[in-house]
C-alpha cells in the first residue's frame, strides 16, 4: 500500500506497511486474553445454550420479523414492574436468525459473538481513556468473570448491555472531549439502545444528560454547546420513537410503572444505608463468586467514593469512569427489591475499569506486582469452577425443543388445534417456535379461540383432569385421546 505525502511543491510516495508481526509482537498479551474469552464464550455452546420461554417468545417476534408477518415497535415486558422495552434487541439480532436457517441458536452465536467482541472494545476504550494496563487488567477481569460469561452464552435482551454500556461511555466522553455534534449524536443514540436492553440502564442515561450540563458549566460552554445537546437530545428521542409512541397510546403506562417500581410496588428501601450496603454485596459476589465482609465492602465502597472526588477534582481521565459507576450504582441501588445478577449487567463493566484502575499502580513497586498477581489469580480460581459448561452436563435446551416440536408436528393434523403447558409458566414459547417453523400454529387463546383438539406437554407428573390451569381448563369437558413420552415429558392429545 502507498500513500502520498506533500510538502509544499514537493511530494514524496512513502510505503505504509501493516506490519502483522509487530502488532502480535506489542499486543500478544492482550491478543491472549481476548482469545481465551471468546473461547470461553462459544465453547459447548449449543447444548449449554439457555432455550426457554423468553428465548422461544423471542424466536417467535424474530421469526415473524424476518417473514414480514409482523413488526413490533415495542419490545419485552421487563421480569417486573410490567415497564415494557423497545424493540431494539429484535432487530439487532434478527440477521443470525436468518443467518443459521431460523435454527435460534443463531441468536444464542449472535450474543457470543458480540459479547467477544466487546472484550476487544473494552481493551481500546480503556486504553484511550486511561491507560494500557488499566486495559489489560479490565479486559482479563472480563474475559475470565462468571457472571459476564454466562451472559454471553444465550440469548436475551440484558445480555448485550456491557458491549452498549461501554460504547454509550465512550462516545460520551470523546463528545466532550473532541465536542464533534456527531459524536453527541452517536451518544445519544447508543444510550437510546442501551436503555431499550434494560430499563436500569435508565440511570446511565440521566449520568450522560448531568455530565453535559456540568462540563459546560465548568468550560462554560453551554451556550456554545446548545447545538450539540439538541443533537444528543433528537438523537435519542428518534431511536426510541417506539417507546414514546406506545407510552402515548397508554397513558404513559411505562412512565408510571417505572416510577412504582421505586415508590409503590417495591419500595426503596427504609434504610437507604443497608440498602447500598446490600446491594454492592449482591454486586461484589456475583462477580467474584464469593460473599464478602460487610465491613470490607464499606471500606471498598467509601475509598472508591473519596478516589471519585480526588481524580475529579485532578481532572484525571479516570475520574469519569469512577464518576459513571458511582452514579449508575447509586441508582440501580434505590431498586428495593430482590437483585438478580442480570440487573447488574449496566454497571459490571464499569465496575470492573475502576478495579482495574486501582489495580494499575506503580508496576515498578515489587509490593504491587504480588498484590496484583495474587488479586487476578483468586479471581479466575473463584471464577473458573462456576463455568458450568465445563463442570455439569449440558441441559441441550435447543435440541430437547426441538425434538417435541417435531414429534408434535407429526401427531398433529391440519385442523386447528390448542396448545397449553404444565405448569402454565413453563417454557411453552420454544415447543411453538419450531411448530411455527412447521406452519402449524395454535388459536389463540387470549382471544377465547377454542378448538376440538388441545395438545398439553407436561414438564413433571400433572392430572390434567383437576388442574386450576385456566389454560387447559378453558377448553371444556374434554377426554385424554392419547398420550405420548418424549425427551422426558408427557404429551396429553385431549378431544371435546
Amino acid at each position: 500500500m502507498v500513500i502520498t505525502v506533500k510538502y509544499g511543491y514537493m511530494a514524496e510516495r512513502k510505503p505504509l506497511r501493516l506490519n502483522i508481526k509487530d502488532i502480535l509482537t506489542k499486543n500478544w498479551l492482550s491478543i491472549l486474553i481476548i482469545t481465551v474469552g471468546t473461547f470461553l464464550r462459544f465453547f459447548q455452546l449449543e447444548p449449554f445454550a439457555t432455550f426457554l420461554g423468553d428465548q422461544g417468545r423471542d424466536a417467535i417476534i424474530v421469526k415473524r420479523i424476518l417473514t414480514l408477518e409482523h413488526l413490533p415497535a415495542i419490545g419485552a415486558p421487563a421480569s417486573v414492574g410490567m415497564v415494557y422495552l423497545g424493540p431494539f434487541y429484535y432487530y439487532f439480532i434478527a440477521p443470525w436468525l436468518w443467518l443459521f436457517n431460523f435454527n435460534p441458536l443463531g441468536l444464542a452465536v449472535c450474543v457470543a459473538f458480540f459479547s467477544s467482541l466487546y472484550l476487544l472494545i473494552n481493551y481500546i476504550v480503556v486504553k484511550e481513556i486511561v491507560d494500557k494496563k488499566t486495559a489489560l487488567i479490565s479486559t482479563l477481569l472480563l474475559s475470565f468473570s462468571s457472571v459476564i460469561i454466562e451472559y454471553s452464552r444465550f440469548s436475551w435482551n440484558p445480555n448485550l448491555q456491557p458491549l452498549f454500556v461501554t460504547l454509550s461511555v465512550y462516545f460520551l466522553y470523546r463528545s466532550v472531549k473532541n465536542n464533534r455534534w456527531w459524536e453527541y449524536g452517536l451518544t445519544g443514540a447508543l444510550m437510546a439502545f442501551t436503555f431499550q436492553l434494560h430499563y436500569l440502564s435508565a440511570f446511565l442515561v440521566v449520568f450522560g444528560l448531568i455530565y453535559y450540563l456540568i462540563t459546560g458549566l465548568i468550560q462554560k460552554k453551554i451556550i456554545r454547546n446548545i447545538k450539540n445537546y439538541f443533537v444528543w437530545g433528537m438523537s435519542f428521542i428518534f431511536f426510541s420513537i417506539p417507546l414514546l409512541i406506545f407510552d402515548l397510546r397508554h397513558q404513559f403506562l411505562n412512565t408510571k410503572n417505572f416510577i412504582k417500581m421505586f415508590t409503590q410496588e417495591k419500595p426503596v428501601a427504609t434504610n437507604k444505608i443497608a440498602n447500598l450496603i446490600d446491594a454492592f454485596s449482591s454486586l461484589n459476589q456475583y462477580l467474584f463468586q464469593t460473599k464478602i465482609n460487610s465491613l470490607i465492602l464499606v471500606v471498598i465502597f467509601l475509598a472508591i467514593a473519596f478516589s471519585t472526588y480526588f481524580l475529579v477534582k485532578k481532572k484525571h481521565p479516570a475520574g469519569f469512569i469512577f464518576s459513571a459507576f458511582i452514579f449508575v450504582f447509586l441508582g440501580i441501588s434505590l431498586y428495593g427489591g430482590p437483585k438478580f445478577p442480570h440487573y447488574f449487567l449496566a454497571v459490571y463493566p464499569l465496575y470492573i475499569m475502576v478495579l482495574a484502575f486501582i489495580f494499575s499502580g506503580n508496576w515498578t513497586n515489587k509490593l504491587n506486582v504480588v498484590l496484583t498477581s495474587l488479586f487476578l489469580i483468586a479471581f479466575i480460581a473463584l471464577n473458573v469452577q462456576k463455568y458450568s459448561f465445563l463442570f455439569t452436563q449440558p441441559s441441550k435446551q435447543i435440541e430437547h425443543s426441538r425434538n417435541v416440536g417435531n414429534f408434535l408436528n407429526k401427531v398433529i393434523d391440519q385442523n386447528k388445534f390448542s396448545f397449553a403447558v404444565q405448569p402454565d409458566d413453563w417454557q411453552e414459547d420454544t415447543y411453538l417456535y419450531f411448530l411455527e417453523l412447521k406452519g402449524k400454529i395454535p388459536v389463540d387463546r387470549k382471544k377465547i379461540e377454542i378448538s376440538n383438539q388441545m395438545f398439553v406437554v407436561c414438564g413433571n407428573n400433572c392430572d390434567l383432569y383437576h388442574t386450576p390451569s385456566w389454560n387447559v381448563n378453558m377448553f371444556g369437558k374434554f377426554r385424554i385421546n392419547n398420550n405420548w413420552t418424549v425427551d422426558n415429558v408427557k404429551i396429553y392429545k385431549l378431544i371435546r
